[in-house]
């Protein structure tokens, strides 16, 4: 596999202009200057993959993963399992033809934490993958997969409908439409400086989000959600709830008309592009689907029943905050207009909590209350309060999330 990649590359940028170019004695001529060229490049690739498979050992050893790379140098890494963030089974379009997978492991680290072993047959690797859970839930190796119960399956043709009702992405297809008609009538190619980016933004927020999420499925096992989905690349993810740091319910405007809401969240664990890939729990399902799949994860506290306090009458905030309140567990934020986001997050997920006052705020007597929570896509806060209720919130908030009942655990 490792060999096919540097061929193919090969191919494209100088295989096949070889091929093409003419010369004066002909195609044979040709065809001997691609066969002298082609020869040493397989044999670099080859000997580039040999070495590649050569340099990556692994195995268990007690509670630890321990990886050893290099060949000459050899480095060796000791993981243990019960400080694994993630542990993810994913298979890219190429493998799949040769029912391979790669198995990625996600330690504690930042960017460089990552831990990929490519390329494994299809079942060593889910294999593998129920191993390192097992071990890292402090049961045996042998220990089989835990059961699973179907939760929820995204309908491919909600999944692209959901992607076209959006204001951005219509007018983007309105402006799409209108440069090709004036390009057609009045023969003016220029407009093409229009309609390139334009369509390079409809496959960007429409036909790459349906192939990502394509089969997207969601089932509810013992050590946690289990995320299948993909069409090109197939990627099977467990979330245990402790990793879960933040949830948030996105309602854009045209879907609160047909009731669906999107799930994002914010994971322990996943760093950069990661995090992002990682970042969506649910790209789109009916809005009581969503708010059941956050009642599983936090406690089996109900959202909506967390009565929110509307921020002071005079309120400057872009994003239109609506109301923030908070029970005993969570803490819960929703703003945006027509659209509508609601941001939650466990009190004892918290890294810190802060207060701030910019020069406006501070002429009407207003702060804004900030829930920190780990590095994604959420960012929790309650905008435009009162300053005496803003103190009073922070204060709330830092007791509650030192209260170790307050911790979330699946299902209970």
């Amino acid at each position: 596999m490792r060999a096919f990649a540097i061929l193919i590359v090969y191919f494209v940028l100088l295989g096949m202009p070889l091929l093409l170019t003419r010369s004066d004695g002909g195609a044979a001529v040709n065809l001997v200057r691609f066969t002298l060229v082609t020869v040493p490049f397989v044999v670099v690739a080859v000997a580039a993959g040999v070495w590649g498979w050569l340099s990556v050992r692994f195995r268990v050893e007690n509670d630890d993963l321990v990886v050893v790379t290099g060949v000459l140098r050899k480095r060796t890494r000791s993981i243990p399992l019960s400080r694994v963030q993630a542990i993810d089974v994913v298979r890219p379009l190429v493998t799949r033809f040769f029912r391979l997978s790669e198995v990625r492991v996600e330690a504690a680290g930042g960017e460089q934490s990552e831990i990929i072993l490519r390329y494994l047959g299809r079942d060593a690797g889910q294999a593998l993958r129920a191993e390192l859970l097992a071990i890292a839930a402090g049961l045996p190796g042998q220990t089989p997969e835990a059961p699973e119960r179907h939760f929820w399956k995204v309908r491919y043709g909600q999944l692209l409908g959901s992607l076209a009702m959006r204001l951005p992405v219509l007018g983007t297809f309105l402006l799409l439409i209108g440069s090709l008609m004036f390009m057609v009538i009045y023969g003016e190619p220029a407009i093409l400086a229009v309609t390139v980016p334009a369509l390079l933004g409809l496959i960007r927020s429409v036909v790459a989000p349906a192939v990502m999420y394509a089969g997207f499925r969601v089932a509810v096992s013992p050590d946690g959600l289990r995320l299948r989905y993909g069409m090109l690349e197939t990627r099977m993810q467990t979330l245990p709830p402790g990793r879960v740091q933040a949830v948030g319910i996105v309602e854009p405007a045209l879907w609160r008309s047909v009731g669906w809401a999107r799930l994002e969240i914010t994971v322990a664990g996943y760093a950069g592009d990661r995090q992002a890939l990682s970042s969506v729990l649910l790209p789109v399902a009916p809005r009581s689907v969503c708010m059941g799949l956050v009642r599983l994860l936090f406690m089996l506290r109900d959202v909506d029943a967390i009565p929110l306090v509307p921020p002071a009458r005079v309120s400057i905030a872009l994003d239109h905050p609506e109301g923030a309140g908070a029970d005993d567990v969570l803490f819960v934020s929703r703003h945006g207009w027509p659209g509508r986001r609601t941001d939650v997050i466990p009190v004892v997920r918290a890294q810190s909590v802060r207060m701030t006052v910019n020069p406006l705020q501070k002429m009407l007597g207003l702060a804004t209350v900030h829930v920190d929570a780990p590095s994604g896509p959420i960012r929790v806060r309650a905008a435009d309060r009162e300053l005496g209720e803003a103190r009073a919130m922070v204060e709330s908030i830092a007791k509650r999330s030192v209260d170790p009942r307050n911790t979330p655990s699946f299902g209970n």
